[in-house]
């Protein structure tokens, strides 16, 4: 009769092809993370603290670069506090807009498929494309937007060419294309059981109760992927406002020479990720660059971490 440790041996031989099976299989998923996500993270910490241009050694200055961009910068301070705005901004009306469609959607009886199709489109529309169009519509003076309140008796605002409106013509712009937030919404608010809202009725529950205490703690894991994705590309939020300075300002360029026109009107829409860039490449300064991608990684972790421990609060802590 076997002992007990020949048994643990047998147990172990048996379990072992199944970890190297098992490893075999996430393998490449390590070896990618390792080379592009892992090994990029620590050189850019070490980077950080070094003078380099890509073409010589780097060389060890300490924490110059983290005093440049934290006190001696306002240019970094002023694309920060505008990124934010554009969290605050654009993360909300993307997902309440989002979820307002697919309500309305969802409780459409005919045509539904017609018109979903119909909201998703410009959410196809490549984003360099759809920026140019949107300013062009919005064009003050020529625009067909500001042509039609003309004709209306208002006189139209000055959009992506005056920087109290700039912010909120980006925003407009970010809820043009939520077409693909709301394919999801429709989709989870599908999943929501017919039996739930039967039952809330039975008790007396009107259309706002209903909303509050079945669609939304159901669809809350949704609402969550939707905050979550929505605050990280927020936060990373640089083509759009790229493209729309260029062409508001009347310079359309490409390449390092669009750096020129980051921020239009007078700072307006300037963001981190566009002060990143154009310390990294058009002051050369890539230690600096450096500096400003670890802040925003680590930006992005406390987000993420205080987005899903409020969730976690909100579902009573079962998630």
């Amino acid at each position: 009769m076997p002992t007990t440790a020949s048994q643990g041996s047998a147990g172990r031989n048996r379990r072992s092809p199944r970890h190297l099976v098992a490893f075999t299989f996430i393998a490449p998923a390590l070896i990618g993370i390792t080379i592009f996500l892992i090994y990029p993270l620590i050189a850019a910490v070490y980077f950080s603290f070094t003078r380099f241009d890509m073409f010589n050694p780097p060389v060890w200055v300490g924490l110059d670069f983290w005093e440049y961009v934290l006190f001696d910068d306002p240019t970094v301070r002023i694309a920060a506090k505008n990124t934010l705005v554009f969290v605050l901004l654009m993360v909300p009306a993307r997902t309440i807009g989002a979820l307002l469609t697919a309500m309305l959607l969802n409780a459409m009886k005919r045509s539904r498929s017609i018109y979903r199709t119909l909201y998703y489109l410009p959410a196809l529309a490549p984003p360099v494309t759809a920026t140019i169009a949107f300013v062009l519509l919005l064009k003050p003076g020529t625009g067909p937007v500001n042509t039609l309140l003309a004709t209306l008796g208002v006189e139209g605002p000055g959009w992506f060419n005056d920087p109290d409106w700039a912010k909120a013509s980006l925003t407009l712009l970010a809820l043009w294309s939520v077409g693909d937030l709301m394919i999801i919404f429709v989709a989870a608010l599908l999943d929501v059981p017919q039996a739930l809202y039967e039952a809330a009725s039975l008790d007396g529950a009107g259309r706002w109760a209903r909303f509050r205490y079945v669609t939304l703690p159901t669809i809350s894991p949704v609402l969550l992927f939707a905050t979550i994705t929505g605050v990280i590309g927020t936060l990373n939020y640089f083509t759009q406002a790229a493209v729309a300075g260029s062409v508001a300002s009347g310079q359309v360029t490409s390449g390092s020479g669009i750096a020129g026109t980051f921020g239009y009107p007078e700072n307006s829409t300037l963001t981190y990720p566009m002060r990143l860039y154009s310390i990294g490449f058009g002051n050369n300064l890539f230690g600096a660059a450096n500096v400003m991608a670890v802040i925003l990684f680590v930006v992005s972790m406390t987000a993420t971490i205080i987005l899903l421990r409020r969730f976690k609060a909100f579902s009573g802590g079962d998630s």
